[in-house]
């Protein structure tokens, strides 16, 4: 058995059992994968795949046991490789996040700056996704942090750590009826067609609750994944934003007004997170720390040892979460 054996195995599961996919994406040829692959199941003497025809249709019950023991395998030898990186270099290297646009549009750029300030031989990447892609990209490997609010059901294999709490507005055109309102109230709020986020991202789903619950039905109208295109609607009067309060930038927005709706919708918390047995390099530890600072090295450590979001959220019940 050969580690490449491995890694075409897996690509072949990422893949959706396409091995040309496989093959293009680890730059080989779908021959060389497609032997590979019999070799491996000679060897082992089972089939990992059932098959129609030449295609692969499915995975059988053995193979879904040895390719998760293979991603096992495969993420020690990743660990084995960066932990001699650190021993060469600690301050070379790459480190790749995937995130909501929100997040990497206005909650990153000071901590990116930081940390490029620090470590400027250390390659940086960001991905942008919904939650499930965002989940999926860190669970397969090919990025190493996900930072996310919503859906954490899709995030049970990660150790995802508390970052910070944050609140909602409302935005609106300059002289709209809503900005002369002193208290504002979900009614109100209402009686307009919306302009917010897709079910999904950045906190939807409470905002939907907190109407369910006031028994209003909201006349959404139109959706975004991308904070910015939310303001660019609002701005065309097509209906009342209701975005992430940190979204709004009073040098560039000074044409909207922002409304906090802090007592209308409950507070949502981004947390950043990785796969368990995942060797961190300083670097990695760092970065973390720049982004939420009560996630110091120590507590990070602490966190890896636990098993579930509630026991994470256990650890850090105590500890007040800093408010965006």
């Amino acid at each position: 058995m050969k580690l490449q054996q491995l890694r075409y195995l897996i690509a072949i599961v990422r893949n959706h059992l396409n091995i040309s996919m496989a093959a293009e994406g680890l730059y080989t040829s779908q021959p060389g994968i497609s032997k590979q692959l019999r070799l491996l199941e000679e060897e082992l003497g089972v089939e990992l795949f059932s098959r129609n025809g030449k295609h692969l249709s499915g995975i059988t019950p053995v193979g879904m046991q040895i390719i998760a023991k293979a991603e096992k395998i495969l993420q020690e030898v990743n660990n084995i490789q960066i932990l001699a990186e650190e021993y060469r270099d600690d301050r070379c290297g790459g480190l790749s996040i995937a995130t909501t646009h929100t997040q990497a549009r206005y909650a990153l750029p000071l901590v990116i700056k930081g940390f490029r300030e620090r470590y400027p031989s250390v390659t940086l990447q960001i991905h942008q996704g919904s939650p499930a892609q965002i989940a999926d990209l860190v669970r397969t490997g090919q990025v190493d942090f996900a930072i996310a609010t919503e859906s954490m059901e899709l995030f049970e294999d990660l150790l995802m750590m508390p970052c910070y709490v944050w609140r909602r507005c409302v935005l609106v055109p300059q002289g709209h009826p809503l900005a002369l309102v002193d208290h504002l109230t979900l009614q109100d709020v209402a009686r307009y067609p919306l302009v917010t986020y897709v079910f999904g991202f950045t906190g939807r789903s409470q905002l939907d609750e907190a109407f369910r619950v006031a028994q209003l039905k909201p006349q959404v109208v139109f959706t975004a994944t991308d904070a910015d295109v939310i303001k660019t609607y609002v701005r065309l009067g097509m209906g009342v934003g209701i975005l992430a309060y940190m979204a709004y930038d009073p040098s560039v927005d000074r044409d909207l007004v922002r409304l906090d709706a802090g007592r209308l919708f409950s507070m949502n918390t981004t947390r950043i997170g990785f796969r368990r047995g995942t060797f961190l390099r300083c670097y990695m530890y760092d970065f973390i720390e720049l982004f939420s600072s009560h996630l110091t090295r120590e507590r990070i450590c602490a966190v890896e040892n636990m098993q579930t979001l509630e026991e994470i959220d256990e650890f850090f019940v105590d500890l007040e979460l800093p408010v965006r």
